[in-house]
């Protein structure tokens, strides 16, 4: 008997048949379109109907699951309990982190909530001193914001710089570092037993910060270089890379500043964990660079009382431990909520140095507990962005920039944290973004901006930026004739 089929011929049952109205949607997400096969029962679908396997169009009759962006049925009894409930908030934060743009605006955010803190506690810590030396409580604070005002411009200009720019600022950055130390050995201003600044009159010029970032882009781009050429024989990477940190290291010693030292060898570390060094390696220069700290501290008499200090701070609590204690007690007379913004009573002559070094415990004492875990927060958020852009880019000079750079800040903030509770040696490095300091503040502002440039190459972020269009400085100078939302061209668009 015959089936009345031509062979080869689809049986009219298989066939497909035109899109009516009311028919579900198959699983893609897209609207119906004309000649999609749909199920031939017309019945809703349901949430756990299979899927045909891919491979094969999908015939009349086939079940097929419900589309994703189809709304959910209303619920009779409330809303929904149990695994649904459960679900929603790891979805939507999931759907967050997704976005192109998330570490861009994390970095932007997080920064510019630690900087106008900074300022605020700068204002607050250094006003009784600054009445006392200079008989305007405001002193300090307005030189801080001169700062602040030159390296956001600085910030937003690097966040618009291409990554080669990047790439070729590393050497001439590293020559003048260089320079500059080797200056501060001969013409440097000394302080505290510490030789590291320049003294150029209304100003104080820090070599060792530019040259954290100097270390960073050089380091960076030469680590780049070798292991896209096929050199990634950790030997061949560690030259001239160990000698070009063993130089700068040696210099900042020289001014007897560890504190910049430790941070140094941060940057330097963290460029051979990504480049992928073994563990063996990472032994040896930590027990060098433990041994080199270990000279510098006997060398040095202030250094061995600072230890001294840091191990016995209650036996030493009016000589050598005393920033050590004052900072503990101003800690924890903050309690949970602090004793108020601007009601901090260590700043009064007892702790020394509270608007640089230990500004952390005047933050402590004012805001209390809460307002330390926020800064901690952060700071802890900025290295999460950072390590994001690092991990999410294929350029490995930016994968490598963007994680020293985020070692630098995070690292360097761990330090001085450390030290004002007690858990770590006082090295007197500032907190970044908090602290006061104008050669401090603008290359981490640099550098940031640079891991910002970094977030725009993540993927899909360059689409994302061009579909939201001119941001309000182009909207600007587009009112000065200078440019606007007509400049830029959108993608596949060519000039007529």
């Amino acid at each position: 008997m015959t089936s009345g089929v031509t062979p080869g011929e689809v049986p009219a049952s298989r066939r497909l048949r035109p899109v009516r109205e009311g028919d579900p949607v198959p699983r893609k997400g897209r609207p119906v379109r004309e000649g999609d096969p749909v199920p031939r029962k017309g019945r809703p679908v349901r949430e756990g109907d299979p899927v045909p396997r891919k491979g094969r169009p999908l015939w009349e009759g086939d079940p097929v699951a419900a589309p994703e962006d189809a709304a959910p049925e209303a619920s009779p009894k409330g809303p929904p309990v149990g695994k649904a409930a459960a679900e929603g908030l790891p979805g939507r934060l999931r759907e967050l982190l997704g976005r192109p743009l998330f570490s861009y605006h994390l970095l932007l955010g997080v920064s510019a909530l630690l900087m106008v803190l900074g300022l605020m506690m700068v204002l607050s810590a250094s006003s009784v001193e600054a009445l006392q030396e200079m008989g305007d409580p405001f002193y300090w604070f307005f030189k801080q914001s001169i700062s602040a005002a030159i390296g956001i411009p600085i910030m937003w200009a690097c966040s618009r710089l291409p990554v080669r720019f990047f790439r070729l600022a590393g050497y001439p950055l590293m020559a003048l570092s260089i320079i500059g130390l080797v200056m501060v050995l001969f013409v440097g201003t000394s302080q505290l037993g510490a030789q590291r600044w320049i003294d150029l009159g209304p100003i104080y010029l820090q070599p060792s910060e530019p040259a954290k970032l100097g270390l960073l882009l050089w380091g960076a781009d030469l680590l780049a270089r070798k292991a896209r050429n096929g050199m990634i024989e950790w030997r061949h990477l560690l030259i001239p890379l160990m000698p070009g940190t063993a130089l700068l290291a040696l210099l900042v010693m020289l001014g007897s500043d560890l504190g910049t030292t430790i941070v140094l060898t941060m940057i330097f570390l963290a460029l051979l964990w990504v480049v992928g060094a073994p563990l063996r390696l990472f032994g040896g220069i930590l027990g060098v660079a433990v041994l080199a700290t270990v000279v510098m501290i006997v060398t040095e008499g202030y250094r061995l009382d600072r230890i001294e200090g840091w191990l016995n701070p209650w036996e030493n609590a009016s000589d050598t431990g005393l920033q050590a204690v004052q900072g503990q007690i101003a800690m924890g007379t903050g309690g949970w909520f602090g004793l108020g913004l601007g009601y901090s009573r260590a700043k009064w002559n007892w702790l020394p140095h509270a608007e640089s070094d230990f500004i952390f415990a005047i933050l402590g004492e004012e805001l209390g507990l809460m307002g330390t875990l926020v800064v901690i927060t952060l700071f802890g958020l900025l290295g999460y962005a950072g390590l994001r852009v690092a991990t999410r880019v294929r350029d490995p000079f930016v994968r490598l920039a963007a994680a020293a750079a985020t070692a630098w800040i995070a690292g360097q903030a761990i330090v001085n944290i450390g030290a004002v509770i007690g858990v770590l040696p006082i090295t007197g490095i500032p907190l970044p973004l908090v602290s006061y300091g104008g050669s401090a503040l603008l290359p981490t502002l640099a550098a940031l901006g640079m891991l910002l440039s970094f977030a725009k190459q993540e993927p899909g972020a360059r689409d994302a930026l061009i579909a939201r269009g001119p941001g309000p400085a182009a909207r600007a100078l587009s009112w000065l004739g200078l440019g606007g939302p007509g400049t830029t061209r959108r993608p596949g668009r060519g000039r007529r």
